[in-house]
Parts: C-alpha cells; sequence; structure tokens
C-alpha cells in the first residue's frame, strides 16, 4: 500500500491511494492509524470518501510524530566525500516535529544561513511500538517507507562537533509524499536507487542497498535506548553529493526546486523561496 496524511478543507486525513484517487482511511494522519493495532487490514479495506490525487496537499506523512532519529555517515561514498573514517557504530542525531513540512511545500531560506545544502534520504517510519527489539520484532516494527530531504544549514551544523542546530529549523524538512509498506518497497532492507535534482541537475545518486546500517539494525539499535512508537521516523542517511562537500561548495538559493526521489516511493519536489 501506499499511505499518506492529505490535508484538506476540515482538517487532515489517513489516505491510500488507488489509483488516480486517495481513500480515505477514517483516520486524522498516518500516525493516528498506524496506533491502532492490526492497522495493516484496516488500511487495505477501507472505502471511505476520496479525493483527487491531481493537485493533493500532502502533509508529512506523520505530522506529528514522537520523536524523529536521524542517521549520518550512513553511506560508504558520502562518508569517504565528507574526510572520515567508516564508523562502527550509528551516528544519531534528532529532529523535532516542527522541523518536518509536506512533500511539495515551499522551503522558506532561513535569513540566518547563505548554507542551505539538500540530503536526499530513506525514511523508516513505525508501525508499532518496540523497545529492545531482536530483528523479528524490528522487523515486524517497520510500518513502512518514505522520502526525506534533511536541509541543512552547514554554517550552524559546524558550529560545533554536535550537528542537532543546523538539522532542526522549523518547517525545512518535507517527508512524504506517501509511505509505502515493505511489500510494496522491496522488503525492510530494501534497494532502491535514490536521486537529488536542483534545477534539474543531478546533484546526488546512490542506491540504498549500500547502507552500512540497514532499517531493521537501526530499529534495533535504537530501540536499545528508547522505546520507538508508532508513526516515529528514523531517517536513514545520505549518500555522496551534498552541496557543501562541493569544490567549490554549491549551496540552495530562493528560486531553485529541489526534487529529492527514490524509486517506488515517490518524490519531494520544494521550491526555494526568500523568508
Amino acid at each position: 500500500m501506499k499511505l499518506a496524511t492529505l490535508r484538506t478543507a476540515d482538517g487532515t486525513r489517513a489516505v491510500r491511494l488507488e489509483g488516480d484517487v486517495l481513500v480515505d482511511l477514517g483516520y486524522a494522519d498516518l500516525g493516528e492509524l498506524f496506533a491502532e493495532e492490526g492497522w495493516q487490514a484496516g488500511a487495505a479495506a477501507a472505502t471511505g470518501t476520496t479525493y483527487p490525487v491531481a493537485g493533493a496537499d500532502f502533509a508529512p506523512v506523520v505530522p506529528n510524530p514522537s520523536k524523529v532519529i536521524c542517521v549520518g555517515h550512513n553511506y560508504t561514498n558520502h562518508i569517504k566525500e565528507m574526510g572520515r573514517d567508516l564508523p562502527d557504530h550509528p551516528t544519531l542525531f534528532p529532529k523535532f516535529a516542527e522541523t518536518l513540512t509536506g512533500a511539495n511545500d515551499a522551503v522558506v531560506k532561513p535569513s540566518e544561513t547563505e548554507a542551505l545544502d539538500w540530503e536526499v534520504e530513506l525514511a523508516v517510519v513505525i508501525g508499532k511500538p518496540v523497545r529492545r527489539a531482536d530483528e523479528q520484532q524490528a522487523t515486524d516494527a517497520i510500518a513502512g517507507f518514505t522520502v526525506m530531504n534533511d536541509i541543512s544549514l552547514r554554517d550552524w551544523q559546524f558550529r560545533t562537533i554536535e550537528w542537532t542546530q543546523g538539522k532542526i529549523w522549523e518547517a525545512t524538512t518535507p517527508v512524504g509524499p506517501y509511505v509505502v509498506t515493505p511489500d510494496e518497497a522491496g522488503g525492510v532492507r530494501p534497494a532502491l536507487k535514490v536521486r537529488t535534482t536542483v534545477d534539474g541537475e543531478v546533484m546526488q545518486h546512490d542506491d540504498t542497498g549500500t547502507l552500512l546500517f540497514d532499517p531493521v539494525f537501526l530499529v534495533q539499535y535504537i530501540s536499545t535506548a528508547i522505546t520507538l512508537n508508532p508513526g516515529d521516523i528514523i531517517a536513514t542517511g545520505t549518500p555522496a553529493g551534498v552541496g557543501n562537500a562541493r569544490d567549490p561548495k554549491v549551496f540552495l538559493r530562493p528560486g531553485q526546486t529541489v526534487v529529492t526521489e527514490i524509486t517506488g516511493l515517490g518524490a519531494c519536489t520544494n521550491e526555494v523561496v526568500e523568508a
């Protein structure tokens, strides 16, 4: 299934893609849906109100996750371009619900930065509570996958050795448009093509099959420390090709359009606008 959270005149709605329409699942958003035990069967069978896909206004797939955990340095090529050694353990940092925005929303360039960068990422969405998961529990906890653009303010990110301040700016992280269940995404360790373009120029391209730490391992690792709840999001890292690693460096400017896409999952298409 391909699932989404749609903005409507009456608020957000959880929906399922069926051809050229989106079918209402009876929940306000996907976070609310995933909190229901056995949500898969109900989502597959729902026959609610339909909305056209054309012109759909997608909210973040989960508008209010209890946590967003991001992984740095998880593609070999990206680690090398940043001049670092391969890590023994995942590098983790948080985002917050206010950081997220819709898959087709404009990204407002904060006036405080001149170093706005792109990062296409495969994101894991959690579908059931899990703590200290073994491999099977971690597998069962994955509701599906979506696309994230981990927009980063590099000048703020590298003010210190800890990155969070460059990653949590309000409404700067597109995520969506769909959560695609593992059966349609290629399993819980999918090998999917990822790509970023800026005004049509390819900036990043790789394959999620080359992740150092795969989605199942990440669910196990993170859930060792803290309970992962339905709707929580794990961003699995970005491949080589970020603007900060180029010579000379290249950053996003108002008027440009950045597209982050993953085969089979969809794309976030976002215009950068002036604050």
